[in-house]
């Protein structure tokens, strides 16, 4: 128990959560221990009443984040957006312009990626791609995280490269949410990245990039939510294709949905019971 791994984790631990290593030590075995299912029971489901289905559009990122994706594409998407009101349109960097400009007289957010799919950009590249995409009219940023560096445990580099990207998109009132690519990691290492994420001044924590193995499931938002406790949004992306799937999310603790079905799960909901819309806020 006195290898230097040991205490360098318990020096990290102490860091990310600003309380004695022992007591974040025993939380974060209590958290990966019990399954998330458990601890999303009461704490992490939400009152549900029947609603409109603009209202549960306002959870929805309306996504087309492929390679392949043209300019038409993008022009639908946006129009979808008006359309249905969805809280934002999720869009590759190149298109953020163009995306601006269609929606610059609606309430609906443009949102775009950084670091994406795959995290490991040097983190000034984050932060110049983070302003400039501002600069184009973001106002919502979807960064990927160093997994390789936080599965190294490397975690002061992990947070600089999330703080860059926050300091950027501060400059310009951007949200920032932090995807974890959580099928890529254990349980401990979902817990110490949401962390990590909240220490740097993120607004949301986000399971997936939806390019990867496997994608956003109601045991890690359970998990992320209480990780970063009410403060943060927690955003549920990759593979959420209907409903009943995204309902279940926001049950568990989701505040966002990233969806490339949007207009699908919008119609299923229609007349149905949904969750609340999300309260004012940041998120």
């Amino acid at each position: 128990m006195n290898s230097p791994n040991y205490r360098a984790r318990q020096n990290v631990l102490r860091k990310v959560a600003s309380v004695d290593a022992q007591k974040v030590e025993t939380e974060l075995k209590r958290y990966v221990e019990s399954g998330a299912e458990r601890l999303a029971v009461k704490e992490a489901q939400r009152e549900m009443s029947c609603v409109p289905n603009f209202a549960f559009a306002k959870y929805i990122d309306h996504t087309l984040l492929k390679p392949d994706a043209t300019r038409g594409e993008i022009i639908q998407l946006c129009n979808e957006a008006k359309e249905y009101q969805f809280a934002s349109v999720c869009v590759n960097p190149t298109y953020v312009k163009l995306g601006a400009s269609l929606l610059k007289t609606t309430n609906v957010k443009v949102c775009t990626v950084i670091g994406f799919p795959l995290g490991a950009t040097l983190g000034k590249v984050k932060a110049f791609e983070t302003h400039a995409a501002c600069d184009d009219g973001a106002t919502e940023i979807d960064m990927v995280i160093n997994i390789g560096e936080l599965k190294s445990k490397n975690y002061d580099l992990v947070e600089a490269d999330i703080s860059g990207v926050v300091e950027a998109a501060k400059l310009s009132c951007a949200l920032v949410k932090v995807i974890l690519e959580t099928c890529l990691l254990t349980d401990e290492e979902k817990v110490i990245a949401s962390v990590l994420a909240k220490n740097a001044g993120a607004d949301f924590v986000k399971t997936s990039t939806g390019f990867s193995k496997a994608g956003a499931t109601v045991e890690d938002v359970a998990l992320m939510r209480k990780a970063v406790g009410e403060a943060m949004g927690v955003k549920a992306s990759g593979g959420v294709r209907d409903y009943a799937s995204a309902k279940k999310m926001v049950e568990f603790g989701a505040t966002r949905i990233g969806a490339s079905a949007s207009v699908k799960i919008l119609s299923e909901a229609t007349c149905k019971t949904a969750p609340a819309t999300p309260s004012d806020g940041k998120y």
